[in-house]
């Protein structure tokens, strides 16, 4: 638990028991872009809760699209725009004059990325040029990147020489075009612009969360394998190499990345910094993947020692039907398969030893949040279930 959560936890279970005295006047107005995504829905629970630092809170919600189930009871004013549009932004996010703290945890995937830098740089920048000029109170940004700062975009992934692992947050960038460079070095020039501004970056390992909107989600892409091998009667086998089953590995729960950034966004002694978020322990695979197979009922898993690897991807070609079979059987939220199951990412992240980021810095800057990954695991499975995500 983080050094605020057992208050907050228990505040809030005043509060459905009715002894909280009513609404108060908020003192921080939090602007969430990306909310329905995997840290943004976070953001969207831990905020409004009437022990959050900073709090009260008001809170500001935006995503492109429509706003799904899962979303809709947290108490947030939700906004419906898209950012990567210049005049959707100045017309719905500019008049939000009340903005004191923007926590920016989106992101959008082109081909190259030369055209990533020049697509995320774009929709940072229309963020900030409607929100820097109108929100007179705005004192504070949130920008979260991740862990290939350290080791470099997807694509040059075993083609350079990434940091050795843990990594640190003084480490210097590699020489390579990297968009969370891009973003990073935006955010900084826009915010020399107002004064008494601040800004933290916040870079987390793999995330542990459920949402389906989102193009890296590892938990939800292993659920949907796991739920396709338990319909067909099959073993659920590792898709990865032998050392990514035996190496020390670790994650970062969704909500522990929230929690990490509203610290940073109102404590003085984070002001400024990069910080990297895990949940502080580690584990391996060939220990978490049993606990996967349980929660999905599936007896015979693990991994295949002889044999060569075959990707997730080729073991998930032409099951779009098999999924929508599932989908209807057991009544679930209505997806397709391309939506829910990203093969490549899980390909990627199995496809070697593991490297994730030390936690030092940001312990020593006064966060000591944690999580314990396997709990971790199992809670964020628990909700896909219940918000009929899987089966």
């Amino acid at each position: 638990m983080s050094w605020w959560w057992a208050g907050a936890v228990g505040a809030h279970k005043k509060r459905l028991d009715g002894e909280d005295a009513g609404p108060r006047t908020p003192v921080s107005v939090g602007l969430v872009i990306g909310v329905t995504g995997i840290v943004g829905n976070s953001l969207a629970e831990i905020l409004p809760l009437p022990d959050t630092p900073g709090g009260p809170w008001k809170v500001y919600g935006v995503a492109r699209r429509p706003r799904p189930n899962w979303n809709a009871d947290h108490p947030v004013d939700y906004v419906q725009c898209d950012v990567s549009k210049p005049n959707d932004v100045k017309a719905k996010l500019a008049p939000l004059t009340d903005v004191t703290h923007i926590f920016y945890v989106t992101w959008t995937s082109k081909a190259t990325e030369s055209e990533n830098c020049e697509a995320n740089a774009a929709m940072l920048r229309n963020v900030l040029n409607a929100m820097i000029p109108n929100a007179p109170n705005l004192k504070h940004i949130c920008l979260q990147t991740g862990g290939n700062h350290y080791l470099g975009p997807f694509d040059t992934w075993g083609k350079i020489q990434p940091h050795d692992s843990p990594f640190k947050e003084d480490m210097p960038r590699l020489n390579v075009q990297n968009f969370y460079y891009t973003m990073e070095d935006l955010m900084f020039k826009e915010v020399e612009k107002k004064e008494g501004m601040s800004w933290s970056v916040h870079r987390p390992d793999t995330i542990l969360w459920f949402s389906p909107h989102s193009m890296i989600n590892i938990l939800a892409s292993l659920c949907v394998y796991a739920a396709i091998c338990k319909h067909e009667g099959m073993p659920l086998r590792f898709p990865g190499t032998k050392g990514a089953w035996n190496c020390l590995s670790t994650a970062s729960d969704a909500d522990l990345i929230a929690e990490q950034q509203i610290w940073a966004a109102v404590d003085p002694y984070a002001r400024n910094q990069a910080f990297n978020i895990n949940n502080g322990d580690v584990f391996k695979w060939k220990h978490l993947w049993k606990v996967l197979a349980e929660n999905f009922g599936i007896e015979e898993c693990g991994f295949q020692e002889k044999g060569e690897r075959v990707s997730l991807r080729e073991m998930m070609k032409g099951k779009s039907g098999v999924w929508n079979e599932i989908v209807k059987k057991h009544q679930l939220v209505p997806t397709k398969l391309e939506q829910v199951g990203v093969w490549w990412f899980v390909d990627a992240i199995f496809s070697g030893e593991c490297m994730f980021g030390c936690m030092n810095k940001s312990k020593e800057h006064g966060f000591v949040g944690f999580r314990n990954s396997r709990n971790s695991l199992v809670t964020w499975i628990d909700k896909m279930k219940a918000y009929k995500i899987v089966p």
